[in-house]
């Protein structure tokens, strides 16, 4: 086994089963997996490269914006979604003043959809968070290089000593579309992780995989696929018989509210959200539903469901939404 270190691979030689790297050596496999991840969307504004404009993606742009909140006292962020509202939470926590600008009209509104994305909205408003919706950023404002703002597309400004952006990730695919493999938002790869070239398997960020439960090719950008999906595809391309069905997974923590996430949904495919506890206390269980079945579910400060609503996405069996909603029927106890 060897690690190569600080050597980009330059392309992929189909025909001769060889990567070419940057110093212009090559190495030969019998199986190739790519998880070359995903990259931060970058601002495309005047002003953008500005000194203060950070992006989260490496411990070490972790360690620069804990520095940030030690230095500054007011900050803007870019996206209303799970970077943007975490960053704004350690932010606060900091004793930071904090302003979020989204284009849509609450936060994680594609995610989880205005029922769900409400109570996120009210979060930070109580931690306050001023929150700014539908708006659109024209530019970053500095002085001597330095960041002072963000210009709005009304020609308001917003103040602020740094500006995290987290307007989502681009899959790097750049590799597997010079070597002519089929692409669409990412590497398109089978329930093996297998992509059009029998031989070339990808995993993580970079992978749009088709999910054998839910019968559609899904990226999934969590931690958790990058966990696990990796193992799977070594599975495969050591010739095992593989089916990567994992449910979707991830957590967040902001303030005093923690939650888990299992499912796949998207904007406009469920027809119901049912809710079971306590929404103005934030401590409840959010059900995606389609047809009668669970998409996904969500569980606020409630804590050991995660694994019976995976078992509901998985089963997709027909539920009953008033059982579903009611706290005292078992979730394994709900079908219609």
């Amino acid at each position: 086994m060897q690690l190569r270190l600080g050597v980009p691979a330059a392309g992929i030689d189909r025909a001769a089963h060889e990567v070419a790297l940057a110093d212009g050596t090559r190495i030969g496999y019998a199986r190739l997996l790519l998880t070359t991840g995903s990259s931060p969307r970058r601002l495309q504004v005047p002003g953008a490269d500005a000194d203060g404009v950070l992006y989260l993606r490496r411990v070490g742009d972790s360690d620069q914006i804990k520095a940030t909140f030690q230095a500054a006292s007011r900050i803007a962020v870019i996206g209303a979604g799970w970077i943007g509202l975490e960053t704004a939470a350690a932010a606060r926590a900091a004793g930071v003043e904090v302003t979020i600008l989204e284009a849509a009209e609450l936060p994680l509104l594609r995610v989880l959809g205005a029922e769900a994305a409400r109570v996120f909205a009210g979060l930070h408003r109580e931690q306050g968070v001023d929150l700014r919706f539908g708006v659109q950023v024209r530019g970053i404002t500095s002085t001597g290089g330095r960041v002072t703002g963000v210009r709005l597309a009304d020609s308001s400004q917003v103040d602020a000593e740094a500006v995290i952006v987290g307007v989502g990730i681009t899959p790097n695919s750049q590799l597997a579309e010079a070597a002519g493999l089929e692409t669409s938002n990412g590497v398109v790869v089978d329930a093996a992780l297998r992509s059009s070239d029998p031989d070339i398997f990808a995993a993580g960020d970079v992978a749009s995989a088709m999910h054998p439960v839910l019968g559609q090719h899904i990226r999934v950008e969590h931690w958790a696929n990058a966990l696990n999906q990796p193992q799977a595809a070594a599975r495969a391309m050591l010739g095992q018989d593989v089916s990567y069905g994992t449910i979707p997974y991830f957590y967040t923590d902001q303030y005093d509210l923690g939650m888990e996430y299992a499912g796949y949904v998207e904007p406009g495919r469920y027809d119901q959200v049912v809710f079971r506890g306590d929404v103005d206390r934030r401590e409840f269980v959010a059900f995606w539903l389609a047809g009668g079945r669970v998409l996904a579910g969500m569980n606020v400060n409630i804590w050991d469901v995660n694994d019976a609503i995976q078992d509901l996405v998985s089963g997709g069996r027909q539920v009953d939404p008033a059982r579903l909603a009611d706290p005292a029927v078992p979730l394994d106890q709900v079908a219609g």
